[in-house]
């Protein structure tokens, strides 16, 4: 049930609407068993398998599950009928950044202290390997204490979909806050485009209107493609000379989310909580990046976490010929320092080179180029319980079928000693949610 007034799965109350597109309603509603407010998005299956959107919908899932940070709506539980798909998510009761500078511009402090937590977020997408695509005021959401919450995240891409010279390829976002490289139909770094669209944003904030506007939509596109643009008076040279640093319409030289959190109007007031070593995730990799030290105590995995990388929980399953997942999950009751140690052996075996990612997740890297490129394979560990983990590994690179050769010929018989279950084969009644 999806109407106001309505109950979904005895457990969400829903309440008044708060916004609709063509394939989704967002209610505001009450969770009956905290009384908690959330915000539950409603997509029409139907609807949405007609235009092709199941990949999207996955993307979007798969992106909340990787993104936990303070300055992003958080996704809680997402559950399904026949007829439509749920997502529960946090509630930003705020509203929109949009209808904030819709009034006029911001207080330079307070636009200041917005596009901080702006960066601080968009750089740990970054780090865990997603590029939003569509940042823009209206997917900025608010939360009742004024703090930015990033949403929307349906158009995102994530690291493995970058193809082999790792540039991005779909030309996406709305135009106003688009790079000059993505509107032009080139390959773009998604990080880059990300760092424009913010661009854009801080202007917006400081002046109430935008920087590229114009009825003609191709005069328009001319104006972002030159970086065409002017700051109003009361801009300071400051944030004046970072507007322009960022609003480069050459992606190579346009400044980096790095060197924007080293900028001296960037971090004037900055507090520690938005600095990159203060991000927080509900969902951290146990690996710490020192090889040589022990892992560090894994946050372990609440219930919706650790049903939603379950096999029964995909929502790939709801769409008709959805693609088989290129990964291999399974839990196992040997501690963290054991799995490790397995999974480096593993790596030895197969000839495989293993590095540390941001995140701290483990690489393995083939050492030679196969048919589209070298096989990788990205790892996670994740705890779940005292010496009972649950562990991903997935492609990241190179041929499928190559992958899919070396996992079934060598990786799943050497990993044999160490799991306890793994997905697609039987389980137990007490285990089989797990995998």
């Amino acid at each position: 049930m999806d109407s106001k007034g309505g109950v979904l799965m005895q457990r969400y109350e829903f309440g008044k609407l708060l916004g609709q597109g063509t394939f989704a309603k967002v209610y505001h509603a009450r969770d009956i068993k905290n009384e908690e407010s959330v915000a539950i998005k409603v997509i029409d299956k139907e609807k949405s398998v007609k235009v092709g959107m199941m990949e999207q919908i996955e993307r979007e899932i798969s992106v909340m599950k990787r993104v936990r940070h303070p300055n992003m709506v958080q996704l809680y539980e997402v559950m399904a009928t026949k007829a439509k798909i749920y997502f529960v998510m946090e509630f930003a009761r705020g509203g929109e950044l949009f209808h904030k500078v819709a009034k006029g511009k911001m207080r330079e402090d307070a636009a200041r202290n917005v596009f901080q937590q702006l960066i601080t977020a968009v750089d740990f997408c970054h780090s865990r390997g997603v590029y939003h695509r569509d940042l823009k005021p209206e997917n900025l959401l608010l939360d009742e204490q004024g703090n930015l919450k990033i949403s929307d995240f349906g158009l995102s891409a994530i690291a493995e979909s970058k193809q082999q010279d790792g540039l991005l390829h779909t030309t996406c976002g709305t135009p106003a806050y688009v790079s000059p490289e993505v509107i032009s139909g080139r390959r773009y770094d998604g990080a880059k485009a990300d760092i424009w669209s913010c661009g854009v944003i801080l202007y917006v904030l400081l002046s109430g209107h935008l920087p590229f506007h114009d009825s003609n939509l191709m005069e328009m596109y001319r104006k972002i493609g030159k970086a065409v643009f002017k700051c109003p008076n009361w801009v300071t040279p400051d944030a004046r000379n970072l507007i322009c640093k960022i609003l480069d319409p050459n992606p190579n030289t346009r400044i980096s989310i790095s060197k924007i959190m080293e900028n001296s109007w960037f971090r004037r007031g900055l507090k520690s909580k938005f600095s990159r070593s203060g991000c927080i995730s509900t969902r951290e990799p146990i690996l710490d990046t020192d090889t040589k030290a022990e892992p560090s105590k894994p946050t372990n995995l609440n219930a919706f976490e650790i049903i939603s990388l379950s096999a029964g929980f995909d929502l790939s399953g709801l769409f008709k010929g959805s693609e088989p997942k290129k990964e291999i999950k399974f839990t196992s009751n040997k501690t963290a320092k054991a799995i490790i140690s397995k999974l480096e052996e593993v790596a030895t075996r197969v000839k495989m080179k293993v590095t540390k990612k941001d995140g701290g997740r483990l690489r393995f890297d083939g050492l030679r180029e196969g048919r589209k490129g070298v096989v990788s394979i990205d790892a996670g560990i994740f705890e779940v319980g005292p010496d009972f983990h649950l562990v991903e590994m997935k492609k990241a690179n190179g041929d499928t079928l190559e992958y899919e050769k070396l996992v079934k010929k060598v990786i799943r018989p050497c990993l044999k000693d160490i799991v306890w279950t793994l997905q697609g084969e039987q389980q137990t009644e007490e285990t089989q949610f797990l995998t």
